[in-house]
């Protein structure tokens, strides 16, 4: 018996989990093959071959980003996200881009029939020969039926309605989820066919499913956006071979996905004119400079405690700021609710923010806008100081580039700033940044 939650294993059925204590979530499974998909033996490291086949560029330039260049011969690739957000959509997109390059490509659909993925094909204009369709979602005849083709690329769409007869199991649950996967993951690596899967998500935005299918495949994406926005984020959490610090920005248009090739422009709409608690951050997204707005509320707290509450950025480094501001700055905040906003519903996560947050809480608190031409770039520490952060020269230059004429810099990172024709603010503390925007 094992836990479908967290994978512990009993020898008998048990009620609640010792692992992870949720009640009923034991269930039956029997063991799949464990035999090796070879017998190649041992040798030196030194003799494998160094030269393999060259990647499988998709067509779809922010995809290939992500994927470090495209796929790789012989890789499993897992694309996860919330329900409608375009996964399936996405797929499609890249499985007939690779068909139009000449490539046989079977797409596997376990949710819906071949002719409602011809239908969404019709509408994407998305329709080729060499895109080959089919509703299974027997494992065992989907292996044969990709023997059958022969295609360069597999989409499965998704990994939990597969299942394998031999396991007592339902379709989604760990033993069947873990046995597919695997049986997916060898024909990937004994053929060399790259392998897409779409995996379904739970509520708190994970990969449904065991923990492990994500360590069994070679790249872990995930496709994030507001229902509420057009745009869509492509992020990589895990990939084998290539970097996990890319993303790929697109916009969901009635024609399917389109790239977004300046997405900095997208984030950074309707900045004309000063309004208090709006500041441009810039952020580095793997290789690429993204300017992002920032929107600070600050207004008095009509309860005993109050709210902190944000969106797009991270909770915690608010929480310091507004700490920083009130200690270092002299702020009374804790009798303030404090509101944070990225606009777009783009997430940061890097502490070059650090310096964006502050300024849009002061500026919202003190109600004396910053110029909308200014970009903040800069980490700052618990004692008030500014700290340098990577890139400045990409950062300074991708915002003289959309127009922007002021830069707010720590003082370490004056060296680092390029000829942009910016006019550049710097100082060693968060107070002497604030003084010279709001000192009256």
């Amino acid at each position: 018996m094992r836990c479908r939650e967290c994978g512990y294993q009993s020898v008998r059925w048990l009620g609640r989990c010792p692992g992870c204590g949720e009640w009923h979530t034991f269930e039956e499974e029997s063991p799949g093959p464990t035999g090796p998909p070879s017998v190649e033996p041992p040798r030196p490291i030194t003799e494998v071959a160094a030269v393999g086949e060259p990647r499988v560029a998709i067509g779809i330039a922010e995809m290939d980003r992500v994927l470090g260049g495209g796929l790789v011969p012989g890789s499993v690739v897992l694309l996860g996200g919330d329900p409608g957000i375009g996964k399936s959509t996405l797929l499609l997109q890249a499985a007939f881009r690779i068909a139009r390059s000449g490539w046989r490509v079977l797409f596997a659909s376990g949710e819906e029939s071949a002719l409602q993925v011809r239908l969404r094909a019709e509408r994407l204009g998305t329709l080729h020969p060499e895109l080959y369709l089919v509703a299974e979602t027997d494992i065992e005849r989907l292996e044969s039926h990709i023997t059958e083709v022969s295609p360069r690329l597999v989409v499965v769409d998704s990994i939990q309605t597969v299942f394998y007869a031999g396991l007592a199991a339902v379709p989604g649950s760990l033993g069947q989820v873990r046995e597919c996967t695997l049986r997916l993951t060898r024909l990937a690596k004994r053929t060399g066919i790259p392998v897409l899967l779409v995996g379904h998500v739970t509520k708190e935005g994970l990969l449904a499913g065991p923990r492990t299918l994500e360590h069994m495949v070679d790249t872990v994406l995930y496709l994030e956006g507001d229902r509420h926005h057009n745009y869509r984020v492509l992020r990589g959490v895990k990939n084998r071979f290539g970097s996990t610090n890319e993303i790929g920005v697109f916009e969901m248009e009635a024609g399917g996905l389109t790239e977004v090739e300046n997405p900095s422009r997208l984030f950074l709409s309707n900045r004309d004119a000063p309004v208090a608690g709006s500041v441009a951050v810039s952020c580095m997204e793997g290789t690429r400079p993204l300017l992002v707005e920032i929107q600070a509320l600050v207004g008095a707290s009509g309860f005993g405690t109050p709210r902190r509450l944000t969106t797009g950025v991270d909770h915690n480094r608010v929480i310091l700021m507004t700490a920083v501001l009130e200690k270092q700055v002299g702020m009374i905040l804790s009798n303030q609710d404090v509101y944070v906003n990225a606009v777009g519903g783009v997430k940061i996560g890097e502490p070059a923010a650090d310096l964006g947050i502050a300024l849009a809480m002061a500026s919202s608190f003190r109600n004396r806008p910053v110029p909308p031409d200014t970009v903040a770039i800069g980490e700052v520490g618990l004692t008030g100081e500014l700290r340098p952060v990577p890139a400045v020269e990409k950062r300074l230059k991708e915002a003289a580039k959309l127009g922007f004429a002021r830069a707010v810099l720590p003082e370490a990172a004056k060296n680092g700033a390029v000829e942009t024709g910016m006019e550049l603010y710097t100082a060693g503390s968060l107070k002497e940044i604030l003084e010279i925007f709001f000192a009256r």
